[in-house]
């Protein structure tokens, strides 16, 4: 494939083009932060895909200014990266993302912190409601030391994932099996949104967002059953999180499984805690009602789902895949934007991809430039029907610790070589770098 960008659709001139990391997949230097449930899941035997933890990860704390010289060089306007909570909470740990953000300006980077991408300290708990005020505070004490120099927050990464992942099935941190009583872990989370998202008001701050994985959904067959089971789905993977932040509401039938004071809950979660609504986009799903004569794959995001769900998840044929095994898709893209427009209307806030990438081997990474390519016609396309998006994050900078699959996966538009931690950017690397020059040209 050429590396040529000649051919890519001309953006507005006010575009966020930016790249994203996580802290605990990233950052390294352990030994100098509070432990979070993450350090404990990965330190059990058969919880990590290659039994690796995020010890040294990509060295990430000692190696920042490397780091930010390749964002410098690729051209980006912002970099997305997460505060680590565990880190915050030890002696010192601010002090680390104080050299960053200066770094980051230094060089003309718009410094983009989310607060939390899943390494909660250890001794607390999403299943508790004390934890969204906890959460607040912990806010409150980020946005003093950096807020006069960030001005672009985001709270939450991936509510949905951390949720169902994380206290449904079991297959992250902490690593518990809850099904559907994990339901609460999704509400406290939004809870804490919207009480970080009061603080950062309180501070001042006038550009908060979230970051939600959203795909669509596709039903396997117009059988009835299988609709149903498709937008059941559909509820409880995309509709959970982005109806009570958009709308102030829960989907029908959600509400009375939620703790507390729910109606009260939904003003704290939605009244003037957004100013723009991140999407994390990797793939559509096709769903179908359980146990139908064609009921192939049983999983989800590579984990295999339990017996007895009021669904099942079925393969997409015809597409290319990534080394994870999800179709590439990306006209899905542009349906998932759309169908956002059309279901909030006035309600919706501005957009922006905070998350999009692809797992693939190799420095000469064709597959992954292919990806980027048709996912950024897609995202145009979206802008093209009238869909007030205002940036793209892709996923990731930098290979690194991708959770339950330790190192096996390689999202990184560079290269990290574990043993020696060299960096080497990869042929989407300099594809993206000749994009955003063609762009600004």
């Amino acid at each position: 494939m050429s590396d040529s960008t000649d051919r890519l659709p001309v953006f507005p001139r006010d575009f966020l083009w930016g790249v994203s990391t996580s802290a605990h997949q990233i950052e390294g230097a352990v030994e100098v932060r509070g432990p979070s449930v993450w350090d404990v899941f990965t330190a059990e035997p058969g919880n990590v895909r290659d039994g690796s933890t995020a010890v040294v990860a990509c060295d990430h704390v000692a190696r920042y200014q490397e780091d930010v010289a390749l964002l410098r060089d690729l051209g980006v306007d912002a970099y997305r990266f997460s505060v680590s909570w565990p880190r915050v909470q030890s002696p010192g740990g601010l002090d680390f993302y104080e050299r960053l953000v200066d770094e980051l300006c230094e060089q003309g980077i718009r410094p983009v912190p989310t607060l939390f991408h899943w390494d909660l300290p250890v001794g607390l708990d999403w299943l508790e409601r004390d934890t969204a005020s906890r959460f607040a505070e912990y806010a409150a004490t980020v946005v003093e030391r950096l807020g006069d120099r960030v001005t672009k927050w985001i709270t939450l990464n991936e509510p949905a994932e951390h949720t169902l992942l994380g206290h449904a099935l079991g297959t992250h941190a902490p690593g518990k099996k809850l099904l559907f009583d994990a339901l609460p872990v999704a509400h406290h989370q939004l809870l804490g949104h919207g009480l970080a998202a009061q603080a950062l008001r309180a501070a001042g701050v006038r550009d908060i967002g979230i970051a939600n994985s959203h795909g669509p959904t596709w039903p396997a067959s117009t059988d009835p059953a299988d609709v149903e089971a498709a937008e059941f789905y559909d509820v409880i993977l995309n509709r959970l999180f982005s109806d009570p932040l958009i709308l102030g509401e829960y989907p029908e039938g959600i509400a009375e499984l939620m703790p507390g004071d729910v109606s009260a809950d939904l003003k704290v979660i939605s009244e003037d805690t957004l100013d723009w609504y991140g999407i994390n986009y990797y793939q559509p799903t096709k769903v179908g009602a359980p146990g139908g004569p064609d009921d192939g794959s049983t999983e989800f995001s590579g984990v295999t789902l339990p017996p007895g769900l009021p669904f099942s998840v079925r393969e997409i044929e015809g597409f290319p895949v990534t080394d994870f095994g999800w179709p590439v898709v990306p006209e899905a893209l542009t349906e998932l934007l759309v169908g956002f427009r059309d279901r909030y209307g006035d309600r919706l806030p501005p957009l922006a991809i905070t998350e999009n990438g692809c797992a693939y081997e190799g420095i000469d990474d064709q597959e992954r430039i292919a990806y980027l390519d048709g996912h950024l016609r897609a995202v145009h396309a979206a802008l093209e029907a009238g869909v007030d998006l205002r940036g793209y994050f892709v996923w990731s900078l930098m290979d690194n610790f991708e959770w339950a699959e330790g190192y096996t996966k390689r999202f990184g538009l560079v290269h990290v070589d574990y043993e020696t931690q060299t960096r080497t950017p990869k042929a989407s690397y300099r594809w993206l770098r000749d994009a955003l020059r063609t762009h600004r040209a």
